[in-house]
């Protein structure tokens, strides 16, 4: 399975491989069919996204008689770090640990990441620096970075 690659997923192709993640492989029909009832999506949009996923090299497919089997190309976990990784590249360096707090505060952690999470924290604070640079603009920053605009 590719673990390296960086492939570029829309969030209608992401639906789609959770699907292909969640059962490691599939048919055609039943990804048509969970989507159906998960998504409400038509038998095209899903082969299409499904098209589109084989294009670009998440998912692989095969032919079982008259039916396609699909299984993942990419880890689930290197898609994710990957897709968070593009996402925090583009955002002010000055407003990331406001990001991160916003989404912890958002989503539901179990009781073991949180710890887990505590001690990536722990480890990286040790070594962290008091202020970190931005990125906005080269050799410079931003009025609203100059402000703390958070």
């Amino acid at each position: 399975m590719n673990t390296t690659d960086e492939i570029e997923i829309s969030q209608s192709e992401w639906e789609t491989m959770r699907v292909v993640w969640t059962l490691q492989q599939a048919t055609s029909h039943q990804i048509i069919d969970i989507l159906e009832e998960k998504l409400g999506w038509k038998a095209s949009t899903t082969k299409t996204y499904l098209g589109r996923l084989v294009k670009k090299g998440a998912l692989t497919t095969s032919k079982q008689g008259r039916e396609f089997i699909y299984q993942p190309a990419i880890e689930e976990q290197n898609a994710m770090d990957n897709a968070s990784s593009t996402l925090f590249n583009h955002l002010c360096q000055h407003k990331v640990g406001t990001t991160l707090a916003t989404l912890i505060e958002q989503l539901e952690l179990s009781q073991s990441d949180i710890q887990m999470l505590i001690e990536k924290l722990e480890e990286k604070a040790k070594t962290a620096p008091q202020q970190v640079s931005c990125n906005c603009l080269p050799d410079s920053c931003d009025m609203n970075c100059k402000m703390g605009g958070r």
